[in-house]
């Protein structure tokens, strides 16, 4: 699941994109507190970020400048500007695509779906992940070290897919319970515990231990 965080300051576009994005099976964490967007960015770690440039405190041109300065996740500038002069702003700022409200939800979904595609391609694509040793086979749900091979639940291989796929960064708990998420079960704090718990005992049978790091009040990471 591509997580994207959304910095948009107009409560009812922002609601509008969320549930849409929400919809097409996206996670979306949504920036409130304007002063701290870059924060936001570090706890979440987002794949993609939607970012208006008119907001509060500073304006977009200067957080895509912040993330620019420490990550090359694409960012979708969503704006009322309709000058080309904040096009090719947006751009030098290294934005990766502009969409002009008022928009279609349709169309900023394709852009989105583009970026995402442009970027994660070879994630996508690929039918294992592997870090230190360690094989996550995505076809059977299955972790493979050395000789040894090991079958994962639904939930473990959730789990283990999304820290695999963002190996050095900090996937917050937040993130991890909606992956986990379903229609058919509630998912919460300690539904999430106890399969990371379940993946931790799993990993450890293959001398893996300390292959996920807890990052207390953020989440787990694999370094």
């Amino acid at each position: 699941m591509f997580h994207i965080l959304l910095v948009e300051d107009d409560e009812k576009i922002r609601a509008i994109v969320a549930d849409t994005l929400r919809k097409w099976q996206f996670a979306v964490s949504e920036v409130t507190d304007f002063g701290t967007v870059l924060e936001t960015f570090h706890a979440v770690q987002p794949h993609l970020v939607v970012m208006d440039i008119n907001l509060p405190v500073r304006d977009g041109f200067y957080w895509c400048q912040q993330i620019r300065g420490e990550s090359k996740v694409p960012i979708l500038f969503l704006s009322s500007r309709d000058q080309n002069m904040d096009v090719i702003m947006a751009i030098n700022m290294g934005g990766d695509d502009y969409v002009q409200k008022p928009f279609e939800l349709d169309v900023l979904v394709a852009k989105i779906n583009a970026l995402l595609r442009r970027n994660y391609t070879y994630q996508v694509n690929s039918r294992q992940l592997s870090h230190r040793g360690l094989s996550l086979h995505l076809s059977n749900s299955t972790v493979q070290f050395g000789e040894q091979t090991l079958e994962l639940s639904r939930n473990e291989f959730i789990v283990m897919q999304a820290l695999m796929r963002s190996v050095g960064s900090i996937v917050a708990r937040e993130q991890l319970m909606q992956a986990l998420w379903n229609d058919d079960q509630f998912v919460d704090d300690n539904t999430l515990t106890v399969n990371v718990n379940r993946l931790r005992r799993k990993l450890a049978q293959l001398g893996l231990e300390d292959f996920i790091v807890t990052r207390k009040g953020m989440g787990y990471i694999v370094e």
